[in-house]
């Protein structure tokens, strides 16, 4: 049962969610919304209908305003009369799939034949192919990226709802002029026949899009195609580079011979840790992960161990089937504690007293944790090979296949994402970064559990006591587990 759970987690986590996630948060690969002063973009799709789209087609040519249409491929092939007019009258065709289904519900090459199909509709009537594309319902897949390169996405800033016919034109009005806005893009529908929509409700849009445009006009405001949107935005945004650019060699100047600031994530780099940060709160729902403490830094769950038998200490063996309480760390305060620290050496000692801080709740979870009673050790995977034992750890090589392997590809993404020189340790050090199971078996867990034990920063504190050989090898014991994360090693419980 887990592994169907994994199959339609990482389906849905990859091919559809986590872009679709991206995509409106980051506005990764798509354009969203408009950097001007004075001027909208109005949008519709379904179309084009043989009643509605005609009409608004009027109104549109009465105020002076331009306008992106989002067709469906075979109401275009219905109507390549209506597609020919809104094509000659100035306004910008895009393609809206051939048939108004979601791309989470299609094949990669269903979709890209769907779009091809509409363009090639679009230039036999027109003479020209579109350049711009709006999934149904904002929907894409991972394989969009690169299937569509060639065209623009567009999504939109505001929606209305204006397919429902019971809102009336006098509530849609009222929505619509909240937003009217400059910059903004209004996703708006000029065709009621799909599926969930009231078929005459466009009559609505119509109404309301009227008074929109004279408020507009009062206003100063100018309705532009998406393709005039996109130039004015994309000029705004190289005036303001621009100006960024003169303000920091500027500040360079001013502040020469003074350490540098921790530089700025790239655009590439957002996505990546968008994706890491949106995987986490997934795993976290369908896994049923609890937090340990504050959840600040670490989570667990309790499950069954599905290895090979792992010898642990004494006669004790770990066995598959055992109950386990795996750990797993918290992105977001790894990512801020990778980014505010100028070395490895700083994550890797701040990794080590948060451990030590949380091993005791990680204890005292066993007694409050459903099964806890039946856990047999404390699981993790981690890029630190060495040092992990003055924890009580016990560490094991990953058993080779595919879980090592993508473990292991996922710790060196991890790695360039909040390490400070992450892809130069990977290139230099990449022989050495193999995750390996740590295993802490139950009784020394719940030695943590007291809090009379001196054990928070263990090696430094014992070093008071009067035992004079032991100091100085745990404080070796220490300084090795530390230099170990200067040599390359970032850990991450997964």
């Amino acid at each position: 049962m887990e592994i169907i759970l994994w199959i339609g987690f990482y389906f849905l986590t990859f091919y559809a969610f986590l872009p679709a996630l991206i995509s409106r948060i980051f506005g990764f690969r798509v354009f969203m919304r408009g950097k001007s002063k004075t001027e909208i973009a109005l949008t519709f799709d379904d179309g084009p209908d043989p009643e509605y789209t005609p009409k608004l087609l009027d109104l549109l040519k009465q105020q002076g305003a331009k306008a992106t249409f989002f067709v469906v491929g075979e109401n275009a092939e219905r109507n390549p009369e209506i597609i020919s007019r809104i094509h000659e009258e100035g306004h910008i065709l895009g393609i809206h799939n051939y048939v108004h289904h979601s791309n989470w519900l299609m094949r990669p090459r269903t979709v890209k034949r769907q779009i091809h199909r509409t363009s090639d509709v679009i230039k036999k009537i027109t003479g020209s192919r579109p350049m711009y594309y709006r999934p149904p319902w904002g929907i894409v897949n991972v394989f969009d990226y690169a299937n569509l390169g060639y065209l623009q996405i567009v999504l939109w800033t505001s929606l209305f709802s204006d397919w429902r016919k019971k809102i009336g034109p006098d509530k849609l009005y009222r929505r619509m002029r909240q937003k009217l806005k400059p910059g903004q893009v209004f996703l708006l529908h000029d065709c009621g026949s799909t599926f969930g929509a009231d078929r005459d409700a466009p009559a609505n849009t119509i109404s309301a899009l009227e008074r929109i445009l004279d408020d507009g006009r009062q206003l100063g405001y100018r309705f532009v195609g998406i393709d005039e949107m996109i130039e004015i935005t994309e000029r705004a945004k190289k005036k303001k580079n621009s100006d960024h650019r003169t303000a920091r060699k500027s500040t360079m100047k001013s502040s020469e011979g003074e350490e540098a600031a921790v530089p700025r994530i790239g655009p590439l780099k957002k996505v990546i840790v968008s994706l890491w940060m949106a995987y986490e709160k997934i795993f976290h729902v369908v896994f049923r992960l609890r937090p340990v403490g504050s959840g600040h830094f670490f989570n667990y769950r309790i499950r069954r161990y599905s290895g090979p038998p792992l010898d642990l200490q004494g006669d004790q063996t770990l066995r598959s089937g055992d109950r386990i309480m795996e750990i797993h760390f918290e992105n977001q305060m790894l990512f801020d504690l990778g980014m505010n620290s100028k070395s490895t050496l700083q994550i890797g000692i701040r990794i080590i007293r948060e451990m030590e801080k949380a091993l005791p709740e990680m204890a005292r979870e066993l007694a409050v944790a459903p099964n806890g009673d039946q856990v047999r050790a404390l699981y993790g995977v981690s890029m630190i090979h060495r040092g992990s034992e003055s924890l009580g750890y016990k560490t094991f090589e990953l058993p080779r296949g595919l879980f090592a392997w993508t473990t292991n590809i996922y710790l060196r993404v991890l790695m360039r994402v909040i390490h400070p020189a992450g892809n130069q340790r990977v290139r230099e050090k990449a022989d050495s970064l193999n995750p390996r199971m740590l295993i802490m078996p139950r009784d020394i867990l719940l030695t943590w559990a007291n809090d009379d034990r001196a054990k928070r920063r263990p090696v430094r504190e014992r070093a008071t006591k009067s035992d004079a050989a032991k100091p100085s090898n745990q404080g070796a014991e220490t300084q090795e587990l530390v230099s170990h994360f200067e040599e390359g090693s970032i850990g991450k419980l997964v």
